[in-house]
């Protein structure tokens, strides 16, 4: 503890902190995707949901109180929009922590930063140009080349001001990039009119369609990018002294800084590909952690991953159920928090600059 007060690093017992609270966050998730399973058109209790989870154990001989069709809207509609929820909001969080902690700025998320636009203008191109039903494989691929090639561009905008280093600096190139990103995508839908509606919904972000075979798209994705993140939650901590710091200490940051980049560009083109457009999970979530528990990277990523999937699966419910029978866009849910979540963290971060 004494060198890494030295260096000026979190104190080595913030992990010890976040055990209760990863358990408070793990029932927390727990009970929103309980929610997530009881709340739809057709009501189902929990007795029977429980009766029929017990009968799809092997080896357990358990009966089921659930009628074909319900069984089918338990396991084959709710349950896998709930598990995708739960991955693609714990990789938001994740990507939305990481970022912060390899750029040193409590305002960087994969929306503000472009990698979301990026992403976005790359599934849009297929969806407009690819053929019809086009292979699940190549969206999250476009998507990931979209979201590649928005950071770059945001880092050598910022580095062409002579302030690439400056996070307020990349803040700023990375809106300048997701605009222009967007008035591009905007141009492709305008010439391909008739799958406007589709490209429209995706935008909007949802889980309506969802079903088994989104998920097991974006798992590789999420699994690969969420073991590399948490695997170098401590090197965060490191690169928060600053890099000067960093070097000393014998951390290759260029390195780091492009393997965490590309690590979580690339959860989040899988989770946007899927979910469409779903904006600042990544910030309120981090940031509620770093609130309410520790401000070391080794607490804050595996509690974002956690709490974030119990945020966007109670989103997704209220987005189901506020205009009932209809759905409201789950990115208007999460915007409805996180705006003035972000106005409150901008008011901070500005009054202890």
């Amino acid at each position: 503890m004494t060198a890494a007060r030295e260096h000026g690093l979190p104190a080595v017992s913030a992990p010890h902190v976040g055990v209760p609270w990863t358990l408070v966050a793990l029932a927390v998730l727990a009970g929103a995707v309980l929610v997530g399973l009881l709340v739809g058109p057709v009501p189902i209790g929990i007795g029977p949901i429980a009766g029929s989870a017990l009968a799809h154990v092997p080896f357990l001989d358990a009966g089921t109180q659930l009628e074909a069709a319900q069984e089918a809207i338990v396991w084959e509609l709710r349950f896998p929009r709930v598990v995708l929820g739960a991955l693609v909001g714990g990789m938001l969080a994740l990507s939305g922590a990481s970022y912060q902690g390899v750029f040193r700025n409590p305002l960087a998320d994969p929306y503000l930063l472009g990698v979301a636009a990026g992403a976005g203008f790359g599934a849009t191109l297929v969806i407009a140009y690819g053929p019809t039903g086009v292979d699940g494989f190549v969206l999250p691929l476009a998507s990931f080349a979209g979201g590649v090639a928005a950071v770059a561009a945001a880092y050598l905008v910022g580095r062409s001001v002579g302030g690439g280093r400056t996070t307020a600096t990349l803040i700023l190139a990375g809106v300048t990039v997701a605009a222009f990103l967007t008035a591009a995508q905007t141009f492709v839908q305008q010439q391909n009119t008739e799958s406007l509606n589709e490209v429209y919904t995706w935008l909007l972000g949802g889980l309506a369609t969802s079903g088994w075979g989104d998920v097991l798209t974006v798992l590789p994705y999420v699994a690969i990018s969420a073991a590399v993140l948490l695997v170098h939650r401590r090197t965060l901590d490191v690169l928060a002294v600053g890099d000067e710091e960093a070097l000393a200490l014998g951390l290759d940051v260029t390195r780091v800084r492009l393997l965490l980049v590309g690590a979580a560009t690339l959860g989040t083109a899988a989770a946007v590909a899927v979910s469409g457009l779903i904006g600042f999970v990544g910030i309120v979530v981090p940031h509620l952690v770093r609130l309410l528990v520790s401000s070391s990277y080794r607490v804050i990523l595996p509690l974002t991953v956690v709490v974030g999937a119990a945020f966007l699966v109670l989103a997704d419910v209220l987005a189901r159920s506020i205009l009932s029978p209809a759905e409201l866009p789950i990115g208007v849910v999460t915007a409805f928090v996180g705006a003035p979540f972000f106005a409150l963290v901008l008011r901070t971060t500005r009054s202890s600059a």
